[in-house]
């Protein structure tokens, strides 16, 4: 437990203080990114640690009948606004993959602040109000509170599990895997546009050098490869040009020097083919290619994180509607409440190890921000460029 609670806070205000830092991060997308570790730091303060003191004390709760409604509150409230950030990720994702021409259109600064404004609004419907309005429990549980103030256990009528469960997982949930669905669908429609992209730019301007010259670039050109080979054409040129240069009469020194002209004119025209081919390439596919893959690459790394924490809650919000709407006749042993909370809980010190892992841009600034704290570090790794900082 302490492994995780130091892990989580540590990791989250890495994440934060990083984009701070680093120009580079300070993507609108980073926005949600920066909120969300906000959202799992507090997960760790706030929910974690009183979770932590009740499993130490043997389930006793230290803190009195108002401080427990607080933790739950809080709980439910951090918890919730960590999917609703995912869920934010993944339609902002979807406009920069999906719907790159209306993106800047759609997810301006305006936008984004409402968007975040809500989620962090939204959790405090279905959590702070029910829960110290009384609505979200049973009346036999409150008389049992009022007895027991020394026990702090969160039990939920049928209503409140429902309402809340889909608010704070089930729609969201749903919402994402379908803004990730598409993005797939996505990705793999533009790798195969892009790939017979490449191949036409490259074939095609084979096909026009080799029809401006059919007798000469017959011998230079391998389609199979989808390049000349310009090696070749300069040594077959350079014997032309010896042929010429030993050959005896007028004539034959005119007929060197029209091999000699054709040869260079050989050459030229084949270099320029090649250049055009390869400008192309760099300019029509691989510059538009290279964004494609740093936007897919986001979207890959957000969609891990979408995937862990969806494994990582599922198992508990299948409980808590389960055992909410079967009652009495399901009943759960505490052991098995406690892991469930605490796979959950892991959720928030994994992200910062996902963002590590898989985004070179946010391994490199976090290398890079531990240097101000561990001065040690310098020897390991190379400094930011000075552009990356403020």
């Amino acid at each position: 437990m302490g492994t995780i609670i130091v892990g989580a806070v540590l990791g989250n205000a890495l994440v934060i203080i990083s984009v701070f830092r680093h120009r580079k991060l300070r993507v609108i997308t980073n926005y949600y990114v920066v909120s969300l570790a906000m959202a799992d730091l507090l997960v760790a303060l706030c929910a974690m640690t009183f979770n932590a003191s009740v499993e130490l004390t043997g389930g006793v709760w230290l803190f009195g009948y108002f401080m427990c409604d607080v933790w739950n509150s809080l709980d439910v409230y951090f918890s919730t606004a960590s999917i609703l950030h995912l869920c934010c990720i993944s339609v902002d994702r979807y406009y920069a993959i999906v719907r790159p021409l209306q993106y800047p259109i759609t997810m301006t600064h305006r936008t984004v602040s409402f968007m975040l404004a809500n989620v962090w609004i939204l959790p405090g419907l279905i959590s702070f109000v029910p829960i110290f309005a009384g609505w979200y429990t049973t009346d036999r549980h409150e008389q049992f509170r009022d007895q027991h103030p020394e026990v702090c256990i969160f039990v939920v009528n049928r209503y409140y599990a429902i309402i809340s469960s889909c608010v704070s997982f089930w729609v969201p949930g749903v919402v994402m895997v379908t803004m990730y669905y598409r993005i797939f669908k996505e990705a793999v429609r533009q790798r195969k546009a892009l790939s017979r992209t490449s191949s036409n730019i490259i074939l095609n301007s084979i096909h026009r050098t080799h029809t401006r010259h059919p007798c000469h670039y017959s011998h230079h050109l391998h389609p199979s490869d989808g390049e000349l080979s310009l090696a070749q054409v300069s040594a077959t040129t350079s014997l032309d040009g010896s042929h010429g240069s030993h050959g005896s009469g007028p004539s034959s020194r005119n007929s060197s020097a029209g091999s000699t002209t054709y040869g260079t004119t050989n050459i030229t025209t084949a270099i320029t083919a090649k250049a055009a081919a390869m400008e192309l390439n760099v300019n029509g596919t691989t510059v538009r290619q290279q964004s494609w893959r740093t936007e897919h690459k986001a979207a890959r790394t957000l969609g891990i994180i979408m995937g862990t924490f969806m494994l990582c809650w599922l198992p508990f919000f299948l409980w808590y509607v389960i055992t909410t709407l079967c009652g009495e006749a399901c009943p759960s042993p505490d052991m098995v409440v406690a892991v469930l909370f605490w796979i959950g809980y892991f959720n928030s010190a994994l992200n910062p190890l996902i963002y590590a892992y898989f985004n070179r841009d946010f391994r490199e600034a976090f290398k890079n921000t531990l240097q101000c704290f561990f001065p040690c570090c310098c020897t390991c790794w190379k400094p930011a460029s000075p552009e990356n900082f403020v």
